[in-house]
Parts: structure tokens; sequence; C-alpha cells
């Protein structure tokens, strides 16, 4: 069985939801995070805030001052933290086994009607990690 992934880890979807604008951004202030992400979610400038510090103390993030403010910028990739939760995924899920996984995926895959060529590429790989990513 595979290692197990600290649930602390992975973000929680408030924070996932601000990382992925610092992601997109490359690097921002609060207002900046919070313009991003007001189109689907719309967050008060002190929520932003607080959730950018959250991220800063758990390493996912870091800060650095400019002028007045503090200019954030993601110190975890995107590729690490979906790693990270298909792991957690596999683990929690399927016992730590990636093969029940795809197996589940084929078989889900054709229930829905899906046509089986069009996931088997990427579900045929032996390891997990590039088939998911």
């Amino acid at each position: 069985m595979g290692r197990r992934v600290s649930a602390r880890a992975i973000p929680p979807p408030l924070e996932l939801i601000c990382l992925k604008a610092l992601w997109s951004l490359g690097a921002g202030r609060v207002e900046d995070v919070r313009q991003a992400v007001a189109a689907t979610r719309p967050l008060a400038y002190t929520t932003v805030m607080t959730v950018l510090e959250r991220l800063t103390r758990r390493g996912a993030v870091a800060r650095r001052k400019v002028g007045r403010s503090f200019l954030y910028s993601p110190e975890v990739s995107r590729a690490s933290l979906r790693l990270l939760a298909v792991r957690d995924l596999v683990d929690t899920y399927f016992d730590g086994s990636e093969s029940q996984l795809l197996d589940f995926l084929r078989e889900r895959s054709s229930e829905a009607g899906a046509p089986v060529e069009a996931v088997q590429p990427a579900i045929s790989e032996s390891r997990l990690d590039t088939a998911l990513l």
C-alpha cells in the first residue's frame, strides 16, 4: 500500500480557489486575487487576505513586501498538488491500488456510453500520475 497523504497537504476548497487564481496570475496582491475569483466566488477583501495568510503559513504561497502591500506567489505547482490529490483518492477509496482506480474509470466510461477508445490512451498507462495529469 502507498504512503498516506496528509489531509493538511491538500488545501480546502476556498484556499484552492485562491491558489488557482495565483497560478493564473503568477503573482498578485490581495485585491488582484479577489478580483480574479470575483466572477465565480465574490469574496470580501479580508477573507482573501486571511486565506492567503493561511496558504503562506502552510508554505503553499510566498509573500514579499512591495510598497505598502504584500505580493503573493504560489510555491506549490498545480501538477504537484494534483499528484497529492490523486494519491489521496487512490489511498482513501481504492486501498492504495492504482489499478483499481483505472479499472473503475474503464468501467464507468463504458457504463456512461462513452467510447472506451476515448479514455483508453490515458488509462492504459502503467503509472497513474502520468495517466491523470
